[in-house]
């Protein structure tokens, strides 16, 4: 819906900068034009609402020479551009409130997503019963869905660079829904697996997608603190899922099946706010809505955005998004980071099916009030808010450093205080904390404070690999965020799968410990990509350097 109003009101936004006799004058002269320039929907401002091509056409074979004979043909393609840095068409020049409404509606699609990843696990016992399978069989359908996650994210983006970002995360939706409802009337265990593969497959969008509908809105000063919003808003969502879920298979509702109903009612008021408040942000596609417009106003085919004269089609698109994010599997900086978020992830799923050892076992604690536990990680997922002004000042300071050099560009190094300033350290810290105070002589407390820490320091390190990924890589970003992805989720969720076994055969303490010990071996990482990170980069094939 929204979508559908922003394309109708490219029409009065075009007779209000061209004039309201748009028809009338296009007979007899074209647009104004201006300037050309080299990327006209990258993401810095683009000038010029149209741009005419006077000495060439873009015909499939190749530049034609001018017709001085008749005027019309010598400019048989008019790009369509912004109309100047203020264009409000461009997501860039939405309004603040119209940014934060449609970056929070991206973090409630992640926070959905994320969620239902993880309302199966609340109510393992009671499935497995009803399937007449182990508690370690039926740990798959969480293992499943994030394979599926691993799967989704190789194809989302194309799609989303082809179609704009709004679909994309509407139909999405829709088909996400349609399956969690079969997952939650499957009636035997090997149904269930493939319904939540499809579920978690559909679900993948926000993944991928919200990275690039961040950088659409946002500029690089912005991103600081924008970027945190997203995060902060969609990143508990798999910590949320247990507690949604806590009660629903014993409590009044007293059916199991009611954890993947609740997920299906979210996902009908997220896919409502999508169509009704969404608007589109991909700017090839709303330039394409443009030229679109002044041929309806004034007749003339030659008007195109770039987006409709590339030679790249479809299947060309999804030929680079298969093949290059495993091409770039040689990135030394894609590798680590990767390394990091599957580490972090595999600690963060297995919670899933190791609390009912840490808190139920140790403490004699309900089912139900197990899952309420990790709201002590979703309280720790809020902490990193407190950190965004000291960074932005930070960023702000480094953004003035390289200007005076007569660059342009942040260092993507300043991208990784998030982890620098306690978030690296705090992941070890709460795990062996978690550990070795997991004793029922020893407050309850002592581990839930430790799971806060786990928190905090696991979406710091989510904003330092993602934002620096994204600065380091730049145009190849999308493919460096793709492999990330891939890795992460695919690790996590065979790991989901072991998880019961490990802490059953290996105990909480020595089971943590392990983590801990691992993720100990991450710590420098921040630091030592702030340090070398641009001499690391000048070797890299893909990645930007400054200097």
């Amino acid at each position: 819906m929204q979508s559908y109003l922003q394309y109708h009101a490219l029409r009065g936004s075009i007779q209000e900068v061209a004039g309201p006799d748009i028809e009338k004058r296009v007979l007899d002269k074209d647009l104004p034009s201006s300037r050309d320039s080299p990327e006209p929907y990258s993401d810095s401002t683009v000038v010029g609402q149209v741009r005419e091509h006077a000495t060439q056409s873009f015909c499939t074979n190749g530049p034609k020479k001018p017709d001085s004979s008749n005027p019309r043909k010598s400019q048989e393609i008019v790009v369509v551009g912004w109309a100047g840095p203020d264009d409000p068409a461009n997501p860039r020049n939405f309004s603040l409130a119209r940014k934060i409404m449609t970056t929070l509606i991206v973090g409630a699609i992640a926070l959905l997503v994320g969620a239902a990843s993880a309302t199966d696990s609340a109510v393992l016992p009671q499935a497995s019963e009803e399937f007449h399978v182990s508690d370690v069989a039926e740990s798959l359908s969480t293992g499943i869905y994030l394979i599926g996650y691993a799967f989704g994210a190789v194809v989302a983006a194309p799609f989303s660079e082809i179609f704009g970002r709004t679909i994309i995360y509407g139909s999405t939706l829709v088909l996400f829904a349609i399956f969690i409802m079969g997952s939650a009337l499957a009636p035997n265990f090997g149904g269930q697996i493939v319904l939540r593969f499809f579920a978690g497959f559909f679900g993948s969008t926000p993944l991928v997608c919200a990275g690039g509908s961040i950088a659409d809105l946002w500029d690089q000063m912005e991103k600081t603190y924008a970027f945190p919003i997203y995060a902060i808003s969609g990143f508990g969502g798999p910590v949320l899922g247990p507690v949604l879920a806590s009660y629903v298979a014993f409590g009044s509702l007293d059916n199991w099946r009611w954890a993947d109903w609740i997920s299906l009612i979210f996902a009908g008021l997220v896919l409502a706010s999508v169509l009704f408040l969404m608007p589109e942000t991909f700017g090839p596609v709303i330039l394409k809505w443009k030229a679109q417009q002044i041929r309806n106003l004034t007749g003339d085919e030659r008007y195109k955005a770039e987006f409709e004269i590339s030679h790249r089609t479809f299947a060309m698109r999804m030929k680079v998004a298969l093949i290059r994010p495993f091409v770039m599997a040689t990135e030394p900086i894609i590798i680590l980071m990767a390394l990091y978020m599957t580490v972090l992830y595999i600690v963060q799923f297995t919670f899933l099916d190791g609390y009912t050892f840490i808190f139920k076992d140790v403490y004699g604690i309900s089912q139900g009030l197990t899952n309420i536990c990790f709201l002590g990680i979703y309280i720790g997922t809020l902490l990193p808010g407190l950190m965004i002004y000291p960074i932005y000042r930070i960023t702000e300071k480094d953004l003035t450093k390289v200007q005076a050099q007569g660059r342009r560009d942040l260092d993507p190094e300043v991208r990784l205080w998030f982890g620098m300033l306690g978030g690296s350290i705090s992941i070890p810290v709460s795990l062996l904390w978690m550990g070795w105070t997991d004793y029922s002589s020893v407050s309850v407390w002592s581990p839930l404070i430790a799971s806060t820490l786990f928190g905090y320091g696991i979406l710091s390190i989510f904003l330092t690999v993602y934002m620096y990924v994204i600065d380091s890589y730049e145009i190849y970003a999308a493919s460096a965020l793709t492999l990330v992805t891939f890795m992460r989720y695919l690790l996590s969720g065979v790991m989901t799968v072991v998880g019961i076994p490990f802490y059953k055969n290996v105990g909480t303490h020595w089971t943590l410990t392990i983590m801990a010990c691992i993720s100990a071996l991450l710590v420098p990482l921040p630091y030592v990509f702030y340090k070398w990170g641009n001499v690391i980069r000048s070797y890299s094939k893909h990645a930007a350097v400054k200097v």
